[in-house]
């Protein structure tokens, strides 16, 4: 009888923005949906590449705070930059509130319906500096 070993703890990419904003990206399907229905608080952005495969990003807002448009336009550039539009000059990105997120019954891995969505343009790019 052969045991399945548990896959390994999710371990999404981490990346701090200016004014230590905080933004995490899944690395493959299991990642995303840990991240979008277990990690990310109602609060949080949550971001995704419009029409194809590629990373659930999540920007976390701390409770009484906001972050500002450019906060959130970083964001939505690492959700693009987490695609395979990484070498395109501009990328439609889906951002909504983490709440607005769900995972559809029997639907595989990294499949999740979105409501509330803004579409934000940006160029991919990930933040200068370490990530982890």
């Amino acid at each position: 009888m052969s045991r399945t070993p548990n896959p390994p703890d999710p371990r999404p990419y981490r990346y701090v923005l200016p004014g230590g904003w905080v933004v995490l990206a899944g690395r493959n399907d299991r990642d995303n949906d840990h991240l979008s229905l277990k990690m990310a608080a109602p609060n949080d952005y949550w971001f995704h590449v419009r029409g194809m495969p590629g990373s659930h990003v999540i920007l976390r807002v701390p409770a009484g705070e906001e972050p500002d448009n450019a906060t959130i336009k970083a964001a939505a550039a690492i959700a693009a930059w987490h695609s395979r539009k990484r070498e395109a000059r501009q990328v439609g990105v889906s951002c909504t509130r983490a709440r607005f997120v769900t995972k559809p019954r029997g639907v595989k891995p990294g499949t999740v319906n979105i409501r509330k969505e803004k579409v934000l343009t940006v160029r991919p790019a990930i933040p200068d500096g370490p990530k982890e």
